[in-house]
Parts: C-alpha cells; sequence; structure tokens
C-alpha cells in the first residue's frame, strides 16, 4: 500500500530553499577566500616559474626582490661594438649571477645579452686566425645558384606553352624571325600582378646570386633560339629562305623575365651583342635610376611605367623597394637625359590604371620618351600569386579611347600605328616624323646626287663637282 504523503516532511527542503541565496553567498565567501589565500602564499610563483624555465635553457638567472633593489647599484653599460667588451661590463655580468634567486622580466632581456656577448667573444676567438684567410671563400659559398632545377622546369613549361604562336610570329612578321628573345638576369625586385611568369622567378633589391660570364650567356642564348628555329624545318607554309635567315640572329629583346639591368656585367654583355651585329632592345621596371644612368647606348630602351601615381604603382607592380616611388621618378628623368631613342610601356588593367591620364601626361613630360607603346593587359591565368581577371583586360575599343584622351593632354605627340590583334597602339613624338622625313629627302637627294654625277663623265671634274653642290 503507498505511503500518503502527509507522512513526508518537506520542511527542511523549503527551508534551503528559501535561504538559498545565503547558502551561494556562503560558498562565494569561501572561494574568494581560498582564492586570496593563494595569492598570498603564491605572490612570487610568476617570477619562480619564468626563473625555472629559464635555466631550462642553460641561461643563468637572478632573483631580485624590488623592494631592497637599487637600480643605480646594477648599472649596465652599454655595447657600442658588436664583438668588443669592457672589464665593466663583465664585472657587472658577475653581480648578477651573484644575486638572490628571483629575476625581474625587465631586467631577463640585459642578462641574455651579455650572454649572448660571452658567446659570441668565444666564437670570435676561435675564428680569430681563420677568419681573413677564408673570407673570399665564403662568400663565394654563400652565393647560390639564381635557377634551380624545379625552378628550371617551371620555367621551362611556361616558355614552352606560348613557343608555338610567338615561333609562328617570328616567321610570319618581317625580320622578326632573327629576333632574339633572352635576359641575363631572371632575378625582378616587383612582382607585377600581371607577371606572366607567376613569380616562379626570384626577386630582390640588388645582385646576390653566382654570375655566368657575358660570353657563355650569349653563346647559350644564340643556341637555343636556332634549336627552337629548327623546330621549324619542312614545316608547310614556312619559307625556306626565311627559315635560313631566322638561324642569324639579328636583333636582341632583353624582356624575356626579370630585370636584366641588375646583371653585373649588363654592359659587357650589350657591347657583345653589338660586336656580333645584334640591335639590343632592354627593358626595364624603372627601380634601378643608378643603372639606367650607368647603362651604355643601346638600340632601344624601354621603361615600364605601369602606373602614373605612387598607390596605383605599390598596388600593380607590388615593389620590393621602400622607396620605390623616388626611384621611380628618377629612372624616368634618368631616361630624359639619355640620347639616345628611348619608350614608355604603359600596361593597362582596367579599373586599376586607366583613370590617371593627367598624371600619365605629367610623367610624359618628366622622361620625354620618343615613343609611347600602349597596350592592354595580357591575362595569363588564374594563379595564387595574382587577384587578375579577365574583367581586368581591357577592350581594344577602350584602349584607343584611353590613347586618344592622352594623346590630347601631350601636345607634342601623336599616334603612329595601331594593331589592333595585340590590343596595342604606339605614340610618337612629333621629332620622330620630322627626323624620318629629313631622313628620307636626304636618301632621295644622295640619289639625285648620283644620277646628276652620271650626266657627267665617269670621273666629273672639280667645276663640275662644285656645280652639283651648289644646287643642293
Amino acid at each position: 500500500m503507498d505511503p500518503s504523503l502527509d507522512t513526508w516532511d518537506f520542511s527542511p527542503l523549503i527551508s534551503l530553499w528559501i535561504h538559498r541565496f545565503y547558502i551561494y553567498w556562503g560558498f562565494a565567501f569561501g572561494i574568494s577566500l581560498w582564492i586570496c589565500f593563494q595569492i598570498v602564499i603564491r605572490k612570487q610563483g610568476f617570477a619562480t616559474i619564468l626563473a625555472e624555465a629559464v635555466t631550462c635553457l642553460g641561461l643563468p638567472v637572478a632573483i631580485i626582490n624590488l623592494k631592497e633593489y637599487d637600480p643605480d647599484d646594477h648599472l649596465v653599460e652599454e655595447e657600442e661594438e658588436p664583438f668588443a667588451s669592457t672589464s665593466e661590463e663583465e664585472s657587472s655580468i658577475e653581480d648578477h649571477q651573484s644575486l638572490s634567486s628571483v629575476v625581474d622580466v625587465e631586467d631577463l632581456g640585459k642578462i641574455m645579452n651579455h650572454v649572448k656577448k660571452e658567446k659570441r667573444e668565444k666564437e670570435q676567438q676561435e675564428e680569430k686566425t681563420s677568419l681573413f684567410r677564408n673570407t673570399v671563400k665564403n662568400e663565394a659559398s654563400e652565393r647560390r645558384a639564381m635557377i634551380t632545377p624545379a625552378l628550371r622546369e617551371a620555367l621551362t613549361k611556361q616558355v614552352d606553352a606560348p613557343r608555338e604562336r610567338r615561333l609562328l610570329t617570328y616567321i610570319l612578321w618581317h625580320e622578326s624571325h632573327r629576333c632574339m628573345e633572352t635576359t641575363p638576369s631572371l632575378a625582378c625586385a616587383n612582382k607585377c600582378v600581371f607577371c606572366w611568369r607567376h613569380h616562379t622567378n626570384p626577386v630582390g633589391t640588388e645582385w646576390r646570386w653566382k654570375m655566368d660570364q657575358p660570353e657563355m650567356i650569349l653563346k647559350e642564348a644564340i643556341e637555343n633560339h636556332q634549336s627552337m628555329i629548327k623546330q621549324f624545318k619542312g614545316v608547310p607554309g614556312v619559307k625556306e629562305e626565311r627559315f635560313e635567315e631566322g638561324m642569324t640572329v639579328k636583333h636582341c629583346a632583353l624582356s624575356l623575365v626579370g630585370e636584366p639591368i641588375m646583371y653585373p656585367e649588363i654592359n659587357r654583355f650589350l657591347k657583345l651583342l653589338h660586336e656580333c651585329k645584334i640591335s639590343s632592345f632592354l627593358v626595364t621596371n624603372a627601380q634601378f635610376p643608378v643603372e639606367i644612368k650607368n647603362l651604355k647606348p643601346v638600340t632601344q630602351l624601354y621603361v615600364s611605367v605601369d602606373a602614373s601615381t605612387k598607390d596605383s604603382l605599390k598596388k600593380i607592380d607590388r615593389p620590393l623597394f621602400k622607396d620605390f616611388w623616388q626611384r621611380f621618378l628618377d629612372s624616368l628623368k634618368a631616361l630624359a637625359a639619355k640620347q639616345q631613342r628611348t619608350v614608355y610601356r604603359l600596361t593597362l588593367v582596367k579599373a586599376w590604371n586607366v583613370d590617371e591620364l593627367q598624371a600619365y601626361a605629367e610623367l610624359v613630360s618628366l622622361g620625354s620618351p620618343d615613343f609611347i607603346e600602349v597596350k592592354g593587359v595580357t591575362y595569363c591565368g588564374e594563379s595564387s600569386a595574382s587577384s587578375l581577371t579577365m574583367a581586368n583586360v581591357p577592350w581594344h575599343e577602350e584602349v584607343v579611347r584611353f590613347v586618344h584622351e592622352l594623346v590630347d593632354l601631350i601636345p607634342n605627340y601623336e599616334i603612329a600605328c595601331e594593331h589592333e590583334h595585340s590590343n596595342c597602339l604606339l605614340i610618337a613624338h612629333k621629332k620622330v616624323r620630322i627626323t624620318q622625313i629629313v631622313i628620307l629627302l636626304s636618301s632621295l637627294s644622295l640619289l639625285l646626287f648620283s644620277s646628276l654625277f652620271s650626266l657627267f663623265s665617269p670621273q666629273p671634274s672639280y667645276s663640275e663637282y662644285l656645280l652639283v653642290c651648289y644646287l643642293f
């Protein structure tokens, strides 16, 4: 039989429920007392734990009671030379090691610095006898090869992909089949968003790799060019005379990859090209103004002007130099001082650098190039190194409109030619047209000059010679 509810006494439970807040308060008060007790009895716990951890690293530890510590009694002399020490500093270290077993966290760095200095002094003594003897050897061993097997494989794939199109262009275009594209330096000081190498090539602000001699670079470049041309022997549509001409290099474009002007022997390399009757077309990214000034004359000197403002240049070229903008401006000024044919190369990236017309015009007046090559960016596929998409590639009509608007801002220039398939236009300084007219008139005059001489005897007299000169 079930017991009746009247036999149960719930009064204790009801009392606990009514006084539950006092119970909670009692538990909280007890826990607070326990925490305070732990803090009091372990007030140096952090310093002790830190000292034990430092001791495990094999470093000396000095524990200081800040109530009894006088900083003036333990001053540490500043280091003036990285490998030198004084008797005062050595005695200061001994003072730190002789203190009690608590360390001040602020002084831990000073103590570690002295320990590191002691180790450096020991290493200096051990290496002192062989330092000068091994200096040259160490420098040579520190320089590594610019291209590794993995990098060679990656770059080879990138070159092979467009090779058929490029070779076809070489064969069909007049004289372009005799143009060799190469570079003496794979390294670059920029990481441009539109780089078709997807940043597989090395980067740096100075040359720090093993260097091949210019004679070897030129020899192998010509051999590789000839090997590439040989692949088209017997291909239908390839003219035999053009094939034979292609085996003799007449032009060299130093724009394959990287920054060719970084190569320490670039002037020697250019001299070798010219001695071989090979014209030179060099492209630089406008980050080495001193090298541009010291560069020997080339057939045509290009400077990449990828943006016209500091912010957009940083966004597009992603340069390594902190003073990239000043280097950029100084490079354009150096270009203006070159007594040779110069070119600005503008690469338009839609939504990034196509709205800076006035700033571009100011840069044109700064460098005064003979030509301005304007082309739309080429999309080279998806890459983790770049956020570009096909949406950033301008239509040819947009490039044409940009060029017309730019020419309106630079009165000394005019549009010279256009190539829609390449999405490219060429702007030329008006002095170039005047020069061409002068050359044409000179050629015609020379031809007429020779024709007038033919009216006289095979060996004209002095009076006949003066008559012809007077006519001109």
